[in-house]
């Protein structure tokens, strides 16, 4: 279910992007509620607020993951460096994707464990689940690090439960 994991996002015209938000995160697990709230504000604004759970989850799972595993221990970041996480959020006519920056060049781990009561390790399940489909691949040219994204369809304008419609 979680393989492959390492792919590129699926073909996207970028010139059909009809908008794009990005926020920097600090390395404290606070931003997390960062992401949740810039999570929010965006999909309000593009009139997307019926795929908030669903992003809301998987953009958490993400920054988490971004946090816990790809910040060296102890990443403590100088005012005048670059953030060391970014969530980005594309939404195209039909299609929804949110992608987490990190400076890590390791591959995202999904850990294989039937212990569903246990407090952690089921991120990439969850973000899995809750997405359309979902990957990673590392960062090319002078950047270094990964970027791990999410995909999530999108109704089309006036489809019942959007917002342009009214919900029976």
């Amino acid at each position: 279910m979680l393989e492959p994991l390492r792919q590129g996002l699926p073909p996207l015209d970028p010139a059909a992007v009809s908008n794009a938000a990005s926020c920097a995160l600090p390395a404290r697990y606070e931003a997390v509620r960062e992401a949740r709230k810039f999570t929010r504000r965006t999909l309000d604004q593009w009139e997307l607020g019926y795929r908030f759970d669903d992003v809301c989850l998987v953009v958490s799972e993400l920054v988490t993951n971004a946090l816990r595993h790809a910040l060296p221990a102890g990443a403590q970041r100088m005012p005048e460096q670059a953030p060391p996480v970014r969530l980005h959020l594309m939404r195209w006519t039909e299609r929804l994707v949110c992608a987490v920056r990190d400076p890590s060049d390791d591959s995202p781990v999904a850990r294989d464990s039937d212990d569903f009561s246990a407090e952690s390790g089921r991120g990439l399940f969850l973000v899995d689940s809750f997405s359309d489909s979902w990957g990673w691949h590392p960062l090319a040219g002078t950047l270094s690090g990964k970027v791990v994204w999410a995909l999530f369809r999108l109704q089309a304008a006036g489809a019942p439960g959007t917002a342009a419609s009214p919900v029976e």
